[in-house]
């Protein structure tokens, strides 16, 4: 348990939380929306400070990121705690229920890392920026010690606690589950605008990738696709955009996604962005030069990564990403 960063004392012990747009005003001895921050006698705690639900290595390809280090193991790590409550959470089970956790320090990583030569590490599972306090001290620790930090993120938080934890960050999946704010409100208990907000700040200090899940009747019409595809392309044509076959799950009994509707997406996507993808599903994810169409990264595995110092080896186009 920490202190947490960002929130306001308020009378008669009150306090509101300023991490999120939620801005929870907390009661003493209440916890906050997300379930991670606890106003103790008029202080905010990070409760769930050094807590995980999971230690494990995966590929990167799995965050997903695909112009980040391309065939790369990468520790994962997050906490037991949410600050939405999608009525499709694919993670539920870790997210919206208590289940236990593990205490680790951001020196426990660390050694990790050494003890499995691994370079990267992901916060991930769950929302990570609920776990804001230990992120950052880990961040740090990590970016003096060599090691890549990954954030794979529902994007809610606000600007300044984003602004202060960016620096150490070296890549984000940032989750766009609309680009309609009924959606945001009825489905995920949220909101749109910070989400886009978070986007466009990040996209200007650290690798981006935005993933979209599609979920039948609720979000993959044709015109919220486009206004979502817009968006990506006015903030940054080159950022690799994921589009995510849905399947029912927690309290969403739609129909799993048609193959057609991912298509259909990646058609549209395809004419303003240059780096499109469709996950959930079995198809090729390969990656191709924008410019000329060379294979620059096959996925069948063994990953095979033709990109030489982030340029086609063919034409010599500069591919967005990060490449080892």
């Amino acid at each position: 348990m920490k202190e947490a960063l960002f929130y306001t004392k308020l009378e008669d012990h009150k306090v509101r939380c300023d991490l999120c747009p939620h801005n929870c005003i907390i009661d003493s001895g209440q916890i906050g929306l997300c379930k991670a921050r606890k106003n103790i006698a008029g202080i905010l705690y990070s409760i769930n400070y050094g807590k995980t639900i999971s230690i494990s290595i995966d590929p990167m390809e799995k965050k997903p990121l695909y112009h980040f280090h391309p065939g790369k193991d990468i520790i994962s790590i997050g906490p037991n705690s949410c600050n939405f409550s999608c009525k499709f959470c694919q993670n539920y089970h870790s997210s919206q229920l208590e289940v236990p956790t593990i205490n680790i320090t951001p020196e426990d990583i660390l050694q990790q890392c050494r003890s499995n030569n691994c370079d990267f590490v992901a916060f991930t599972y769950t929302e990570p920026t609920t776990w804001f306090e230990f992120i950052l001290d880990s961040s740090k620790l990590f970016k003096e010690n060599g090691i890549k930090t990954v954030m794979v993120t529902n994007g809610y938080i606000n600007q300044e606690p984003l602004k202060k934890l960016l620096p150490y960050i070296d890549a984000m999946n940032i989750d766009l589950k609309s680009f309609d704010d009924k959606f945001y409100r009825s489905i995920c208990n949220g909101t749109l605008q910070p989400v886009l907000e978070t986007i466009k700040t990040a996209s200007k200090q650290c690798h981006i990738e935005i993933t979209n899940l599609l979920i039948t009747d609720e979000n993959d019409t044709e015109n919220i696709i486009i206004d979502l595809v817009d968006f990506v392309a006015d903030v940054n044509p080159d950022i690799p955009l994921h589009f995510s076959r849905y399947y029912p799950t927690y309290k969403m009994k739609n129909p799993a996604t048609p193959i057609s509707k991912l298509e259909m997406a990646k058609e549209i996507a395809e004419k303003k962005l240059k780096y499109v993808y469709l996950g959930n599903i079995i198809t090729e994810r390969n990656t191709y030069c924008p410019n000329c169409h060379h294979l620059l990264i096959s996925r069948d595995y063994p990953i095979k990564n033709e990109i030489i110092n982030a340029k086609c080896p063919s034409c010599g186009h500069e591919i967005y990403g990060e490449f080892s």
